[in-house]
């Protein structure tokens, strides 16, 4: 058997460096961990998988990965099929 231990997990610069990113766009884009009344983001039009509890937000100001009970300044109602 190997004595290799695994060593505990520690951010690198590039986790530091992405977390300020993303702070700097939950700052900006008023991006909330709840709903704002009946808007959330899983029935925004922008969440592309509402039958998950996370999924990829497509709005061009985002562009990431966020909870389905989450809202931010650019909710869209999902369009009615006409």
């Amino acid at each position: 058997m190997s004595d290799y231990v695994i060593p505990e997990p520690e951010p690198k610069e590039i986790d530091e460096k992405l977390s300020i990113e993303l702070r700097h766009l939950v700052e900006n884009a008023v991006l909330r961990g709840h709903p704002s009344g009946e808007e959330k983001c899983d029935n925004c039009r922008y969440y592309l998988e509402p039958y998950n509890d996370l999924s990829y937000c497509w709005h061009p100001k985002l562009r990431i990965l966020v909870g389905g009970d989450w809202w931010c300044q650019w909710w869209e109602a999902i369009p009615e099929d006409t």
